[in-house]
């Protein structure tokens, strides 16, 4: 169950959040080779701020988090010999078009265009210099369920959606071919 719990310890029972502040249910951890690279990614290409690293002996990162907006990405340094494992993050930003760009400007590069879709977000997909897909979206629209239903069957939005399916395909069987 999330939520709040009494906490048991000293004889004095307390709420306590199960949820610590500033954390949500969901919180990402993401696996990549140059964590503290990453860290810099997101902060240049998103405004994520720097909550704080621990470091291992060898000075990799053995433990980050950055804020962005009002969600925590953790993230840590793979091991050697660990397999790629990229991550499929959604990041919901006031002006998707600046984002994206920023992304560009921080080292990323386009996985699938800047579109509207038939629901209302607007949006397009980056692969971060770590391996990791990046779905930048704004919501612009409220469409009612009858109305998107409708528009999906509009050449315009059928073909964005066809072309969003098929980079995303092609990214993914992109990274399946890598050692």
């Amino acid at each position: 169950m999330v939520g709040s719990q009494p906490a048991k310890g000293d004889g004095v029972t307390q709420q306590v959040r199960r949820i610590p502040e500033g954390y949500h249910a969901v919180t990402p951890y993401v696996i990549v080779k140059g964590a503290a690279g990453f860290v810099a990614f997101m902060e240049k290409a998103f405004g994520a701020t720097d909550r704080g690293q621990v470091l291992n002996d060898d000075g990799t990162v053995g433990h980050a988090e950055v804020q962005i907006a009002d969600s925590v990405v953790m993230t840590f340094d793979a091991k050697p010999g660990w397999p790629a494992t990229p991550g499929f993050l959604t990041l919901y930003v006031e002006d998707c078009d600046a984002v994206h760009q920023a992304a560009l400007d921080a080292g990323a590069t386009t996985v699938t265009p800047l579109s509207t879709n038939a629901w209302g977000d607007r949006g397009s997909r980056i692969r971060d210099p770590f391996g990791n897909i990046w779905w930048i979206q704004s919501h612009v629209e409220d469409v009612p369920e009858e109305e998107i239903m409708r528009r999906m069957g509009e050449e315009a939005f059928g073909a964005d959606m066809a072309v969003s399916t098929e980079t995303l395909d092609r990214e993914i069987r992109r990274i399946g071919r890598q050692p």
